[in-house]
């Protein structure tokens, strides 16, 4: 019987490959040759923080020891010294792991180690990202301040073949007391490049990692949004883990204003202005909203480049293309709404338009919302973009789409319709349509989808496949 099997306490560390069926498909031979190098790799660090590798299975690794301390340190070391072995290599070879370490009983046998405390294990393995570390409560409160690393709390975890949720951490480098974010003002340089129309586009980049270029939409201010809700919580997350590139769009922003031609067709130019200004190959392509229909439009424009199509919360068609008068009339009032009362300093007018985007916005949350869309444009452009948003239709577009592509929205999101997202998920050949709970069309950290949106954007990006 179970009770007779030595066990003990221990930290276990389970290690697995992002994406190896893939790499193994399309690079077989040179595939094994880095899985074995990183293997090596993985042993030697393992010996040196006094662990033991306990089981090889393929692409997966299980260690355990006896110190939690040496368990994460070991983690850490390990994605370090993998990402430098992965540094002069292309996305698509790079051979990625993710850590899971977790703190529990195992059952010793044959020199293998079994139980709960590494399933949990392998389990905290598939929450972490490409090239990061999960880790358990257990884990995250033996460890105190005791490493030179922050973590964020993912809440409690929902995952396969565990019957309680699992309570989740991220491990992020840097120190406790270090900043929790480097999302100051400084963090960005803010660039200019003139489209062959002669506007000046305003774009910038932040973090490090992958290439993710966010489509513009509506009322961006590159500087605002690193500074405050709604948008800072949004940057700081896909800069941690991506090198973001974002632009603010014709009339918008910090970018020229007084435009003449405001126009769906300009958008979709725009973004391939600021994508050849960089020289970007290939990328992933973020929408948000109307953003959504540009990021469709150009992967049907340059199928090449973008690596990943990731469209969240956005629509097919404009409001004034669904086929709804009711929809028609409310659109046509919000802009006379919005050429009226702008750019006043009471917020009424822009309250109405915020509270679409945030109906479960925090008095904070809405206030500084309220300032971006008056910073971002003038009334006049403001109501010239809102009429340009609502022509929008990319329904031709859909079944022409290559890219793999992730749909993402809010069941009762109260600016989009839901259904526009299932859309572009049931026209894109083989989108993965995840839909999340909320009505918010822009998600915040309070949020109880916020986690799992940036999971999915994740997993997604890191395999490198639709279904991931």
């Amino acid at each position: 019987m179970d009770e007779h099997l030595p066990r003990k306490l221990a930290a276990i560390l389970y290690a697995d490959v992002a994406g190896y069926s893939r790499l193994t498909g399309a690079h077989e031979d040179a595939t094994h040759r880095r899985l074995a190098e990183s293997l090596d790799l993985i042993s030697a660090l393992v010996d040196e923080y006094r662990g033991k590798v306990t089981h090889f299975a393929g692409d997966a690794v299980l260690a355990t020891f006896d110190a939690v301390v040496d368990a994460v340190s070991c983690a850490a070391a390990v994605q370090a010294g993998l990402a430098e072995h992965n540094r002069d290599l292309p996305d698509d070879r790079q051979v990625r792991f993710r850590i899971g370490v977790n703190l529990g009983d195992v059952i010793e046998d044959r020199g293998d180690v079994y139980g709960d405390g590494v399933n949990v294990a392998a389990r905290l393995e598939s929450l972490a990202e490409p090239g990061g570390i999960c880790v358990s409560d257990a884990v995250r409160a033996a460890l105190g301040n005791r490493l030179d690393l922050s973590y964020e709390d993912l809440g409690q975890q929902r995952v396969k073949n565990i019957a309680e949720p699992v309570h989740a951490h991220r491990v992020v480098a840097g120190g406790p007391d270090r900043p929790t974010d480097e999302m100051g003002p400084e963090a960005q340089e803010v660039l200019f490049q003139m489209t062959p129309d002669g506007v000046s586009l305003a774009y910038s980049r932040i973090g490090r990692g992958p290439v993710m270029v966010k489509a513009a939409n509506w009322a961006n201010h590159l500087e605002y949004e690193m500074l405050h809700p709604p948008w800072r919580p949004w940057w700081r997350e896909l800069a941690a883990r991506f090198e973001l590139v974002r632009y603010d769009q014709r009339g918008n922003g910090l970018s020229d204003r007084d435009v003449s031609d405001v126009s769906f067709e300009k958008f979709v130019d725009d973004l391939e202005t600021v994508v050849d200004a960089l020289g970007l190959e290939r990328f992933a392509l973020l929408g948000i909203s109307q953003g959504c229909a540009v990021s469709v439009a150009y992967a049907h424009r340059h199928p090449e480049r973008v690596s990943h199509l990731i469209l969240y919360g956005g629509y097919v068609r404009g409001w004034r293309l669904r086929g709804d008068a009711q929809e028609v009339a409310r659109g046509e009032a919000m802009s006379t709404l919005i050429g009226q009362g702008w750019g006043q300093d009471n917020p009424a007018f822009r309250q109405l338009f915020t509270t679409m985007f945030r109906p479960d916005a925090t008095p904070e949350e809405l206030e500084h919302f309220n300032e971006l869309q008056r910073r971002a444009a003038s009334p006049e452009h403001a109501r010239r973009l809102f009429e340009a948003f609502g022509t929008i239709d990319v329904s031709s577009m859909l079944q022409d789409i290559s890219t793999p592509a992730l749909v993402l929205h809010c069941r009762d999101d109260a600016r989009a319709p839901f259904d526009e997202g299932r859309t572009f998920a049931a026209r894109i050949p083989s989108a993965r349509f995840v839909p999340l709970e909320g009505r918010n069309h822009l998600l915040a950290p309070s949020d109880a989808s916020w986690n799992r949106l940036f999971q999915e954007i994740r997993a997604f990006v890191g395999s490198g496949e639709s279904d991931a």
